[in-house]
Order: C-alpha cells, then structure tokens, then sequence
C-alpha cells in the first residue's frame, strides 16, 4: 500500500469508530441487550440493533436508511450542538432511550420522533412539528418526552397528541436541555428526566440571557451571517440553571429550591425509588454536595458535602443507590480515589476508582486502576467484597462495563489488536460476543510503554515497523495530549495508530503523560493547580531525555512536537519556551489565552481571572509569541465553538506584530474535530511535510 493509505483509511472510517458497537442497555432480565451500531466501517448511519443473550445473535431493530425521513441536512441546530458537545462523529440513530422494561425504545432522526416495539420489531412514528430532539421514554412505556424549539413537550405512546408540558417564555430561555458548560465539560447530556413511575418530570430551565454572546462566522462565505452563539468565557457568567417539578399532566410546577448563588453549577441527577438526588457544585469547583429533594414541596436537604483545596471532581455514575437505599459514591482519601458505600470506602488506596459503570440491585461495577495504563472493571457486594472481572481471551488493558440483571457486557481495548472486542457474561460465564464491524487498520503496531524519569511518567515510545533499537539515529517526534481530564498513554492498540504511521515514515514517537493527566491519583491530578503549562511542559523535557538517555536511537538535535486542543497548547508552548529542546511544532486548535476558554474547565485550574489573575498571565502564549524562533504550524477550524478561532488568530497577530515568522493552515467549516474526509486525510500529509521541511533545515543548518 502507499503511504497515504492510512490517513485515507483513518478518515473514511471516522478514525476508526463507524461499525463499533456502542450504548449498551441490557433489560432487566439480562436476557436482551440493545445497543447502537453502523452496518459497516465506513457507514456513517448508525443503527439500532438488539442482541439475544441466550442464543447469542444480533438483530437490526432501526434501520434510517428505511425510515421516510433520514438524517442529514435535516437535523436541528440544537441537536447539532449537542453532537458537537458529545463529539459524535457518525449520523443516524445517535442516541434512544428505553423504557424500565427495556420493551420499547425511542429515539430522534432528522427532527422527527420514532417508537420502537423491541418484542415485535416495529417502528412508528409519533407526532411532532419536525424538530423533535432527544427523546426520552417515561419508565413505564406510557409516555415519550421530548425537546422541540426549547420547548418541553410529551406525547401519548397509545395515540395521544404531542403537547407542550413547559414553553420559554422568551428566546433567551430553553426547557430541557443542558447549559454548554454541562455538555461540554461535566458529561451532562441532559437537560430533564423522568420520576420512576412515569408520573413527574425533573425539568431544567436554562436562561443565557445574561451569559456574553460570540459569533462565530463562515468567511468562506459571506452572504451567510455569523451565528451567535452563548459562550460563558472565563470570569463571565454563566448561565441561569433553575431546576422544577412537573407532573406529566401539565399541573403547576414546583421550583425546586438550594443555594444557587453559591451552587451555581448542577453536575448530576439520580431519581430512583428511593427519592431524587440532585448534585451540585459551587463556581470555584472546592464544594460539591449531594442534595435530597422533597418532591411535594422541592425544599432540598444536604445529605452529604465534600470539599476540596484545589477542587472536587465530578466522577460518572455517581451517586447512585442499593436495593436498600445505601448511598453509593466516591472519595479522595489516603492518595486514592475510592468507593463509597454508605460513609465507608470499600476500596484500597491502592486501587484508583475511575467511574461507577452500573448498580445492578446490590452488586456495584466500577472501573479501576492498579497502574495508570489499564482501567480494569470491578464489582464490589456486600457478601463478596471487591472482586476482579476478567474477559475470556483479552488481555489487560481499557475496560468499560454494563451490567443489568446478572448480564455485563464488557468492553475491553488493549494492545494486542487495533479495535473492540465486546463480550456478553451471564453469570460471569461468557456466553457470546457482540460483533464490530469496524475497518482493520492497514499498519501494524510497534509500541513500548514505558516509564520515564524520576517521576515515572507514564509513555509509550513508537517505532518505525521493523526497526530494533540500536539500529541506527531516528528524528524524535512527541504526540502528546498532556492535559488534565485525559490520558494518551494507556494499554489501548487504537490511541497510537495515527502516531504510528509518523512512525512509519521515520520518526520515533515518543508520546508522554504528565501530571494532572487521570490515573494516579488526586495529589497528581492537582499538582497543576494555578499552573498548566509549567509542569507540564517540564514533564515533556524531562521524559523525552529519559528516553533519549535509554534509548540512543533518538536524535535529540532533531525534535518535534505535535498536538491538538490542550495537545495544540502544549506543542506551541513547547517551541516557545524551550527552543533548546524543540526545533519544529504543529499546533491544532490551541487555547492560546485562557481568559477566551469556558468557565468550568478554565476555572477549576486557573481560578476566577478576577481573583487570581497572575495564573491566566503565566500560562497565555500570546506573551510569549516575541519569543519564537522555530517554525510552528497552526491549525485551527473556522467554524470551532469550543475552541474558537480567536486563539489561534491572537496568536498568529502577535507572532506577526513581533515579526516572527510562522504558518497558518485555517479549516474552512471545520469545527472542533476535522471530520471532512478529504481534510482529515491531507492534514496529515500537509503536517509530515511541514515537520520533515523544518528538521532538514536543522540538519543542515
């Protein structure tokens, strides 16, 4: 194959995601799961599928192809920001909902509202104006809620007509949807949810109307004027986030009442049998506490508060509740993160709790760490502690799990193959696999994970195939991402495809994670408190010279730096600081000025601007531009919401006001992620030539 063929590869199958299997809810008898697939890896659409546990076949329930109505051009503004918070890469079925039995399902295409008999196989579609999006089934099957023009609407699943349980009063205000910092940075999807018997509904109102509007426009063309779009920068406010009881019948609603202004922040909702919990956390992220809601009257009591010097993190699928009503959640103690049950840690401190993954009646699965490189999946009950779970044929590696009825299906990634191996256990017997349909990649692996230095940080060194250490001098080239929330070094073949193929062309790639990256606990997570740059940057000097130190293949007088997002920011923070160390460096997407950043990210780190401003100066690239001396490639999508284009035009006009040289490549209708396939693949082209360009230079220079 020529070399181009992994980059086209790599886009045409939206890196490698379209035909994996995803979004698993097994009904309560374990004996069904549902879940959402492409029907290949290069299918955009996705589908919605069902898998037998007892005779181990997959069934296609929802296909768009065969609806009247398809997805596309279709699809709702709302909808598509949603998509982008999420970074969903594919089209179709995205998302559906099921009822407690697991016997019907609901889910949104192109605006329009489907229900699916799981038992008999039927799909119908319910009545909506054509801009109905995520579609929630109340757990009794009676009733589907859903979101149209802000508007909080439900429908009959027996033939009743749609109609508006909350309308916004004005068009500053939705029903029903969750803020941008809640999508964006706290994996808050949602925006309402269902009581368990189907009466009531726990409904947000979110008003951005004091919350600072941006445009973000389309220079490419035009005619087409700027979206404006509410963007709560750092140190600016937020949006108003109230919180109300309705019952589905449309009677009054009732304000559910807390602290707002010192819990502005709602992170995480539970409403089981056993009452409605509500999570919420203050602005500067040191206090979160865990509120009881009285359902009649929506006064609230605080049944549980933890603080935080630096900040308290938001841990998925937490809180939950036992059979029994016991509270389960976590706690940073004795340098681990830990299981809670009740007020007791059920965990050692030598295990690093990640998420809780399901409550499956007392039985409790979590995912967990021994090492900073593998997330293992773990149960804990009363009877039997904590115990281990093992995948037949796979080994250690990232995990996830769902559990349901005695049925866990187990997601496990590791290094030994590129992809997803889904297995279905009954009884911690398994009893079948569901099937990817994902593309093969068309390289092969050549990584070591290692660590590196006095800090022992975590990387993985990859080499070109074929090459055996010693056998001659390689250009270095760090991939990192570097920045808290998220690790690139794990025991996972997927994460290091694109940094093979760099590889491949005669690097060795050396990708590095460094403090405040997950996996190692709370002191580690918070040691670039106030400071995200130095350490940082410092851990990527430090372990590039580990490695060049074992390892003398790598040529430190030829080294370069790529990354994207707070990988983009690390890479220019690289060449401008350290041009002793880094010769050449391509930026994507950088957050060049933190006060341009949202507040919930920007602020757990940094502070408020107003209270510690000394933080935003001491991290921002635009000071440092008079400092550049090496090349450096920015890349930034015009069309980009999350990371807006100011950052790198900022940067770019600083660079040039103190007539330092560099290049601007702009994504014209790019957002965050380049997912155009001709771009995805050239970008990668157009970044080899730039890095091979510039460390000829050195060499000959």
């Amino acid at each position: 194959m020529t070399e181009t063929s992994f980059p086209r590869q790599q886009a045409r199958t939206r890196r490698f995601s379209l035909g994996v299997p995803r979004d698993f809810v097994i009904s309560p008898d374990g004996g069904r799961v549902l879940f959402l697939r492409t029907q290949s890896g290069t299918d955009p659409r996705t589908c919605l599928w069902q898998f037998d546990v007892s005779t181990g076949t997959s069934t296609l329930i929802a296909d768009p192809a065969t609806l009247e109505h398809d997805d596309g051009a279709e699809v709702p503004a709302e909808e598509r920001m949603r998509r982008e918070r999420a970074r969903e890469s594919s089209g179709g079925i995205v998302r559906f909902s099921t009822d407690r039995d697991v016997t019907r399902a609901a889910f949104d295409l192109a605006g329009r509202l489907y229900l699916v008999d799981l038992i008999a196989g039927e799909v119908a579609e319910l009545p909506t104006a054509g801009r109905a999006i995520d579609p929630r089934l109340d757990p009794t099957g009676t009733h589907v809620a859903y979101v149209e023009a802000g508007a909080l609407n439900v429908v009959g699943t027996g033939g009743a007509a749609s109609r508006a349980l909350m309308t916004p009063e004005t068009d500053q205000v939705t029903y029903g949807l969750a803020e941008f910092v809640a999508a964006e940075e706290m994996a808050r999807q949602s925006g309402y949810w269902w009581s368990p018997d189907g009466s009531r509904l726990l409904v947000a109102r979110v008003d951005v109307s004091r919350v600072h509007r941006w445009y973000i426009a389309d220079p490419a063309n035009p005619a087409s004027p700027p979206v404006a779009v509410a963007y709560p920068a750092a140190g600016t406010p937020n949006a108003e986030v109230t919180l109300h009881l309705v019952d589905v019948n449309g009677s009054a609603a009732v304000d559910v009442q807390w602290d707002r202004a010192g819990f502005e922040y709602v992170t995480t909702v539970d409403w089981s049998e056993h009452g409605l919990l509500v999570v919420v956390q203050s602005r500067d992220q040191r206090t979160m506490r865990i509120l009881d809601v009285d359902t009649s009257t929506g006064a609230t009591s605080v049944v549980r508060e933890d603080t935080d010097d630096a900040w308290v993190d938001i841990v998925a699928g937490a809180p939950a509740r036992l059979t029994d009503g016991t509270l389960v959640w976590t706690v940073d103690r004795d340098g681990a993160r830990r299981l809670l049950i009740g007020d007791e840690p059920v965990t050692d401190a030598d295990l690093q709790v990640r998420d809780v993954a399901a409550v499956d009646g007392d039985v409790v699965v979590f995912r967990a760490s021994t090492t900073p490189t593998e997330v293992g999946v773990y149960t804990w009950s009363k009877t039997a502690g904590v115990q281990t779970m093992n995948a037949e044929g796979v080994t250690p590696g990232v995990w996830r799990a769902r559990r349901s009825g005695g049925t866990t299906v187990i997601v496990a990634r590791d290094l030994e193959r590129p992809g997803i191996r889904v297995s279905v256990h009954r009884d911690a017997v398994r009893v079948g696999d569901i099937e990817s349909f994902a593309e093969t990649p068309s390289i092969a692996l050549n990584v070591r994970l290692i660590a590196l230095g006095a800090r022992r940080l975590s990387a993985a060194l990859v080499l070109p195939k074929g090459h055996e250490l010693g056998s001659g001098k390689l250009p270095v080239l760090l991939d990192p991402y570097g920045g808290p929330a998220m690790q690139k070094v794990t025991a996972s073949a997927g994460t290091f495809l694109e940094s093979q193929w760099f590889a491949d062309q005669g690097f060795a790639v050396l990708v590095i994670d460094g403090r405040g990256t997950p996996g190692r606990g709370p002191e580690w997570d918070r040691s670039i408190r106030g400071d995200h740059a130095t350490p940082v940057l410092e851990d990527q000097v430090d372990g590039l010279r580990a490695a060049a130190a074992e390892w003398p293949d790598l040529d430190l007088s030829r080294v370069a730096i790529r990354g994207w997002s707070f990988g983009g920011f690390l890479a220019a923070l690289a060449v401008l600081r350290r041009p002793d160390v880094f010769h050449v460096a391509i930026a994507g997407a950088p957050v060049t000025e933190d006060h341009l950043y949202d507040t919930h990210y920007t602020e757990r780190y940094l502070g408020h601007p107003d209270a510690e401003p000394a933080n935003y100066a001491a991290v921002s690239l635009i000071t440092e531009a008079p400092r550049l001396t090496r090349p450096l490639m920015l890349i930034h999508g015009l069309s980009d919401d999350n990371v807006v284009v100011a950052h790198t035009l900022r940067l770019s006009a600083a660079l040039l006001a103190a007539g330092r040289e560099h290049t601007v490549l702009p994504l014209t209708g790019a957002t965050h992620m380049a997912n155009d396939e001709a771009v995805a693949e050239n970008l990668l082209l157009l970044e080899l030539e730039f890095i091979r360009r510039a460390l000829a230079d050195v060499a000959s220079g």
